[in-house]
């Protein structure tokens, strides 16, 4: 390998939308040493198959491996087709249901396809942790607790709720962290990902590692994406979801529909925006919103159905929703770039900016057939159809 980035630009890319790096000075001296022995870090991350379907949530984590790649360390993605079979505790306030060797293995299938729409194949290895978990002892596991405490297991937050209020916690709950943890020990990984929930896991990582006499893994999370509705968490279970898998017109759409204020924040964990150009895109999201959501649209499709398919995912979006409902005789008018206020108040649709103001805010403005949110917004050069009221619609260029 010819050489890495400097320590600073990797820094930079790792650290974007990350919550915690424990510790960070650990990253620092593995990179380092990375930089002057030219060898990649083993960065890991376990998904447990519990499901046949990704959706763009589990890409956050995806992304972050992706920035990995690119900075020249080695990705192992890790299915954790034995520990799918004990099931992750990990914010459930009961003993879950555990799966069948047919349903995770039918769900590990079908990841291959859908992490390549993100990973490079290329520089990435797909391991199965049954092909150590599967191999141990009763020897190998008795040695395997003996590295841990029931009293650091009470720490964990799902297990110390369910203790207080006397739910059931299975043994093999128990060994579920130590599980995953041993995975870190088989692979000897220098990073382990994982959502804000796995955090106790991952530093269960560390803390065996260190107890099989190797050098500690550096845990780093991230967050959980906030799904369409813009509050809880994107989950199936939620169905505030868009699925990596489906179509393009949709994924579009659904992107569309986000509100406002979660723009920053998939912006920032799921576009394909380079690290130095995110502060720009930040600020077209809080200035031009819907410029802003409809690059991030573009960018998402992109990312799982290419180039071509973006581009008629727009054409679908422009002709579904900004023909709807409109006259085809309506008013032409043209605006230097500005507030949104002041254009629907230059071309005569509101009496003043005050009226414009107090319509966008009891959501009486659309603008290509999405309510306009921002007040302030200001309008950039482009065509759009405007709808004010009920009655009012004009076709508005920004020159």
């Amino acid at each position: 390998m010819a050489g890495f980035p400097p320590l600073n630009v990797q820094m930079d890319a790792i650290r974007r939308g990350a919550v915690e790096i424990i510790p960070e000075a650990d990253l620092v001296k593995k990179l380092e040493r990375s930089i002057a022995t030219k060898e990649p870090l083993i960065v890991k991350q376990g998904f447990d198959p519990t499901r046949p379907d990704l959706h763009v949530g589990h890409m956050v984590s995806i992304r972050k491996l992706r920035t990995f790649q690119d900075l020249g360390h080695r990705v192992v993605f890790l299915i954790g087709d034995f520990t799918g079979m004990v099931g992750d505790p990990s914010g459930v306030s009961e003993t879950r249901p555990r799966l069948t060797e047919d349903e995770v293995a039918r769900n590990a299938s079908s990841y291959r396809e859908q992490i390549f729409k993100v990973l490079d194949p290329k520089h990435t290895i797909i391991e199965r942790n049954s092909r150590w978990l599967g191999a141990l002892t009763m020897a190998d596991i008795v040695n395997l607790t003996s590295h841990y405490t029931v009293a650091r297991m009470l720490e964990r937050d799902d297990f110390a709720k369910r203790w207080k209020a006397q739910a059931p916690i299975s043994v093999l709950e128990f060994l579920y962290p130590l599980l995953v943890a041993y995975d870190s020990v088989e692979l000897k990984a220098d990073v382990e990902l994982g959502g804000t929930d796995q955090k106790f896991n991952l530093l269960t990582g560390r803390t065996l590692m260190e107890r099989y006499g190797l050098e500690p893994q550096v845990a780093l999370t991230m967050p959980m994406l906030r799904g369409l509705d813009g509050v809880k968490k994107m989950s199936k279970s939620y169905d505030n979801y868009i699925g990596i898998t489906e179509a393009p017109e949709d994924q579009y759409g659904k992107t569309m529909s986000i509100a406002d204020d979660l723009l920053e924040e998939w912006t920032t964990l799921l576009s394909t925006v380079p690290t130095a150009e995110l502060g720009a895109a930040l600020q077209r999201c809080r200035e031009q919103p819907y410029v802003a959501k409809r690059a991030l649209a573009a960018d998402l499709v992109k990312q799982f159905h290419g180039a071509d398919a973006a581009t008629r995912a727009a054409g679908h979006f422009d002709q579904l929703f900004k023909k709807k409902e409109a006259p085809t005789e309506r008013p032409s008018f043209s605006h230097v770039p500005a507030k949104l206020t002041a254009v629907l108040k230059d071309i005569g649709f509101a009496k003043s900016a005050a009226e414009a103001r107090r319509m966008i805010e009891q959501g009486g403005v659309q603008l290509d057939g999405m309510k306009a949110a921002e007040a302030d917004a200001v309008l950039s050069p482009g065509k759009y159809l405007v709808k004010y009221g009920k009655l009012k619609f004009g076709d508005v260029e920004i020159r």
